[in-house]
């Protein structure tokens, strides 16, 4: 059974991104999250990363829509993805 809530540690491993970035989602409201405990640790519902990512499609779809590439603008981080 997969845990109900992950570290950001566990988020940034999940979306290939660094930890700092991962809290950066957290701390501008971006991804929801919890703090638990005496020390205060962020905790993410798994649920909440998954309607995240959901989100984040929808919103890629969007942008694509709405600026379609051109074959002559394809960048080497375009050519990367």
């Amino acid at each position: 059974m997969a845990p109900r809530f992950l570290t950001l540690a566990d988020v940034a491993e999940t979306l290939n991104i660094s930890a700092s970035q991962a809290y950066a989602l957290v701390r501008n409201g971006e991804l929801d999250a919890i703090k638990v405990g005496g020390r205060g640790q962020w905790r993410v519902e798994a649920s909440r990363l998954e309607d995240y990512i959901s989100r984040m499609y929808s919103e890629t779809a969007v942008f694509v829509r709405d600026n379609p590439l051109s074959k002559d603008a394809v960048t080497s981080e375009d050519a990367d993805a």
